[in-house]
This record gives structure tokens, C-alpha cells and sequence, in this order.
């Protein structure tokens, strides 16, 4: 990783994009439109989370998910499988989930151990029930432009930057990790807001030069403190996706892939970590549950933005 030194500070640091706080005001949107659901189909939307093993990490990911159903008002169900447990274990727990009318979406928590295919799994969930957005006709529905579920971390993303820039068509964008999960759904929604999208990864040459040359910068890849305060323009309005825990002194800190500290003295608006994406990511999730519940039951969704 170069370790450039940081463009000189301009005496102004740039503006936190608050996730946590637009992802309150998102639930409030998300839990108006419960009552006009609940009164017609006679229940909550549902929403059931499948971990395999016993990942720390995917733990406290899957836990934070659920609380927020259920001070939500949510329905919930977890499905905890053994670490050794078999590809058709798996398939059948998804099967039973599909068939079951009180749930509308299914969390599949990655990534799965080692001796489990993701893919055979993500394509057997109901696409109607795919609130995470991975199962291909949902991607492609995304890619045409169509009504679709959204991957839940761009979708969030999304937000945050037609709240701190309003208007995105036309402007320059960068995205740095092109994932199924987030790299890919982040381009086709940056384009459909008209937006001119450069996708980066791991074979991207002179990539500095290409961050230098735009309004909005995404990352999402895992390492950090990849993007340095002088890759960016002036002014630019970076959303940091990374996040990897580090010891510092015998406590544990949440690093992004950008490095804050420099950034902060060049951009015009930055995502801290943690309190960014975060946030928006596991309302997404709600929002995701909510909206498949609406259609499921062949009812119009409102605007839940």
C-alpha cells in the first residue's frame, strides 16, 4: 500500500454524512407503511436469517439485523446450522423458507464455510423473497432497469448521496471494488441516476489518477486506508463502504478503506467509520423486507424513502 503524504489541508474539513441519522428517519418512513399492510393482509411482513457455523463476525452481523426487526415490529425467525452442516441441509432449510407465507425475506449470512457453494444457495432463494438482492434475475431486473430488490448496501449508499448531493446526473463517479454484492448493483444504480461511472478493481492502472478525476468516490474492498487523503479532488464526496477491525493499543478500531484522517482535510463530504453505511445498510435490509412483503401480497407499496 503507498503511503503518499496527504494534499495540505484547506482549513475547512469536510462534512460527516450522518448515517445513523438518516437511517432513524428512514425507519420511521419504513414503520408508516406497516398499519395500511397489517389491516389488509393480517400480518407483519417476515423476515428470516439463515447463519451456518459459528463465525464471530456473522454473528454479531446477523444479531444487529434482527434486533432491528423486531424494534421494528417485524416478524423474525433465525436458523442457526451446524458448522458441518451439508449443501443439502442447506437447500432444504431454504426450500421450507420459500414455501413458508409468512416470510418475505431471506438473509443468507456470508460468507458460508468453506465446504459450502454460496451460489447454488443464493440462486435457490425465492427472488420474490431475495431482500439482499444477489439472486440473478433480481440483478438483471437492476441491469434492465426494471422493479427490482436492490442489494442492500448500495442501496443505502444511494441515499446518503442524493441526500448530501441531490441531482447525481451527470457527475463523475468512481467505484473501487466491483463485488456482486456491492461493487456491481453500486455502477448499474449511479448509472440509472445518470451519473458517468468509472468501475475499479484490483487491475485498474493508475488508479490515483482516475480518483483525482471524480465528484464522487466509492470504496469497497477491504483494505484499508487504500485511498489516500491526495488521491482525492477537492471537495469530493467520498463514501467509505471498508471496514476492518485492527488492535491499537490492546482495543479494537474499525478501519475503512479510506484514510480518514487525510481525506478529511481534502473531501467535501465523508461517511465515517463506523456510524456511514453501517446504518444504512441494515435498513436497507428492513426496507427490502417491507417492500417484498407489499408485493407479495400484490398490494402497492408507498414510498418509503
Amino acid at each position: 500500500m503507498s503511503m503518499t503524504q496527504a494534499t495540505p489541508a484547506t482549513g475547512t474539513l469536510a462534512r460527516p454524512i450522518d448515517g445513523r441519522a438518516r437511517s432513524e428517519a428512514w425507519s420511521q418512513r419504513i414503520m408508516e407503511a406497516l398499519p395500511a399492510f397489517e389491516a389488509q393482509s393480517g400480518r407483519c411482513p417476515g423476515l428470516a436469517a439463515v447463519l451456518v457455523g459459528d463465525d464471530p463476525a456473522s454473528e454479531v452481523y446477523v444479531g444487529a439485523k434482527l434486533r432491528m426487526t423486531e424494534k421494528m415490529g417485524l416478524h423474525s425467525l433465525r436458523h442457526v446450522l451446524p458448522q458441518d452442516a451439508t449443501q443439502e441441509g442447506l437447500m432444504a432449510l431454504i426450500a421450507d423458507l420459500n414455501a413458508d407465507p409468512t416470510i418475505d425475506g431471506i438473509l443468507l449470512q456470508l460468507p458460508l464455510p468453506a465446504h459450502l457453494d454460496a451460489g447454488p444457495v443464493l440462486r435457490a432463494i425465492d427472488p420474490a423473497k431475495d431482500v439482499d438482492g444477489l439472486h440473478p434475475l433480481n440483478a438483471g431486473l437492476l441491469a434492465a432497469g426494471e422493479p427490482a430488490l436492490i442489494s442492500c448496501t448500495p442501496l443505502g449508499c444511494l441515499m446518503l448521496l442524493k441526500d448530501t448531493l441531490g441531482d447525481l446526473s451527470g457527475r463523475d463517479a468512481i467505484m473501487i471494488g466491483t463485488s456482486v454484492m456491492v461493487g456491481k448493483p453500486m455502477v448499474q444504480l449511479l448509472l440509472a441516476e445518470g451519473a458517468t461511472v468509472t468501475a475499479a478493481h484490483k487491475f485498474t492502472r493508475d488508479l490515483p489518477e482516475k480518483v483525482r478525476a471524480a465528484e464522487i468516490v466509492i470504496v469497497a474492498t477491504g483494505r484499508a486506508g487504500l485511498v489516500r487523503g491526495d488521491w482525492l479532488r477537492p471537495g469530493a464526496t467520498v463514501i467509505d463502504i471498508g471496514m476492518t477491525r485492527t488492535q491499537v493499543e490492546g482495543k479494537t478500531r474499525l478501519l475503512g478503506d479510506v484514510a480518514y484522517d487525510e481525506a478529511v482535510e481534502v473531501a467535501g463530504a465523508i461517511t465515517p467509520v463506523p456510524g456511514g453505511v453501517g446504518p444504512m445498510t441494515i435498513m436497507a435490509l428492513m426496507h427490502n423486507t417491507v417492500l417484498a412483503a407489499y408485493r407479495r401480497e400484490g398490494m402497492t407499496p408507498p414510498a418509503m424513502g
